[in-house]
């Protein structure tokens, strides 16, 4: 196994909650994918010091490119984007297949502008619900959750709300 767990959280890497969802799903190391994060030197050496997991951060294009070796590894990871838009990239444009794992959970997304509120700290826009109905297309259960017992529901109890 070498991806154990598809989580979109703005705030990508966070100690308390890699701690608790490792529980869930053990692992070995942390990939947060995000072209900002990935450019920008500060928040690099932030993400990488939010966990005593080994952390990558790297941008979407450079995952695509890494994604045979994600696969291949033994050492099992968190795949962490900081939006749905670039988790649809990576999972439906450039069709990476992690492992067994068959769910994405959608953890803290911040209510912004634009955005619809459909539970504590998840909101989400038009663009963002256009890339969980194609992510769910693409064979993947989407489970809203900030931690496991606070779930509040899997992408088709909201997809009316956005006319899918």
């Amino acid at each position: 196994m070498s991806v154990s767990f598809l989580r979109v959280d703005d705030r990508m890497i966070h100690g308390q909650t890699v701690t608790r969802w490792s529980l869930e799903y053990p692992c070995d190391g942390l990939i947060a994918v995000n072209d900002a994060a990935a450019a920008n030197p500060v928040l690099k050496a932030a993400y990488k010091s939010a966990s005593d997991k080994k952390t990558f951060v790297w941008g979407v294009d450079e995952f695509i490119a890494k994604s045979k070796k994600v696969v291949e590894s033994d050492t099992r990871y968190f795949v962490i984007t900081k939006n749905p838009v670039d988790m649809k990239k990576i999972l439906v444009d450039a069709g990476f297949i992690p492992s067994d794992i068959k769910t994405v959970i959608i953890g803290p997304c911040n209510d912004r502008p634009g955005t619809t509120k459909l539970g504590n700290n998840q909101s989400i826009t038009q663009e963002e619900a256009q890339a969980l109905e194609d992510i769910t297309k693409a064979g993947y259960e989407v489970e809203f959750a900030l931690l496991k017992e606070t779930a509040i529901g899997n992408w088709s109890k909201f997809r009316g709300q956005f006319g899918f």
